[in-house]
């Protein structure tokens, strides 16, 4: 599918790969300098996120560990190294996604993020995903998932695609739950499991462009008639991810993140 064709099928607001890095790197520009909340007054650097500014799919962890605050860079430890490892599983580079966290100054001690913490460095991820306009985002983690499953459990979402609140900054993508690659670390069979929630990211993918295409589609029918119709057709709370689509060209073609 060429740029303009995917452009004009998802009706995506008007922009340039110049100008998705250039609002990229003014945000990370003023989380390098925040002071928002209490840490940032421990961190050697603050990790904004990294990655293809046109790519469909986000992951988003919790928060930097050591070696991301040393680096300024996230999921560059071990758990960065497993994360590579799943995406390679399908084909995927890191590279051509988008990486980035929930905050993004390390807690002391890797703790879990504070409410307050959480509320002020929210903004930043909103207006990342507001840039970026993913398809699919992919929450690693508890604290990750909550952002975009409300009171969903880890053990019960992982490896379900869910829709998205348009609130979160990512107006009309679906969002994909796994495990955080640390937990698969410390825990074989979550490890396992995290290989098996990482098969099915193409076809949460393909589902999150179907989706897409169909909510553009259903508004483009509904301004040509003049009938007033909601943004996103409702949509279950849950469902799982469909099955891998056949090994088709067309298929094939669409397993992996496309830059607009």
């Amino acid at each position: 599918m060429t740029s303009a064709s995917r452009s004009e099928a998802l009706e995506a607001p008007a922009s340039t790969p110049a100008s998705r890095s250039a609002a990229l790197e003014a945000i990370a520009a003023e989380v390098r300098a925040c002071t928002r909340c209490r840490l940032h007054a421990g961190r050697t650097h603050a990790v904004p996120g990294e990655g293809h500014p046109d790519t469909e799919v986000v992951f988003v962890g919790e928060g930097p560990g050591l070696n991301e605050d040393r680096q300024g860079r996230p999921f560059v430890g071990r758990a960065g190294d497993l994360l590579v490892r799943f995406l390679a599983t399908i084909g995927w580079r890191r590279e051509e996604v988008f990486i980035t966290n929930v905050v993004k100054c390390r807690p002391p001690d890797n703790r879990d993020p504070e409410p307050d913490e959480v509320a002020a460095c929210l903004p930043y991820l909103q207006r990342q995903l507001q840039a970026l306009d993913p398809a699919l985002v992919v929450t690693l983690g508890r604290h990750s998932m909550g952002r975009f499953i409300p009171g969903a459990r880890i053990t019960q979402a992982h490896g379900t695609v869910h829709p998205v609140d348009p609130a979160t900054g990512a107006g009309s993508a679906l969002v994909y739950a796994m495990f955080h690659p640390a937990a698969a670390l410390r825990a074989p069979d979550v490890e396992r499991q995290s290989y098996d929630d990482a098969a099915g990211i193409p076809a949460a993918l393909l589902e999150a462009r179907r989706r897409r295409v169909a909510t553009a589609a259903t508004a483009a029918t509904g301004a040509a008639t003049g009938e007033a119709r909601p943004e996103q057709a409702a949509a279950p709370e849950a469902f799982p991810a469909p099955p891998p689509p056949d090994a088709s060209p067309v298929d094939t073609a669409l397993d992996a993140p496309t830059f607009f």
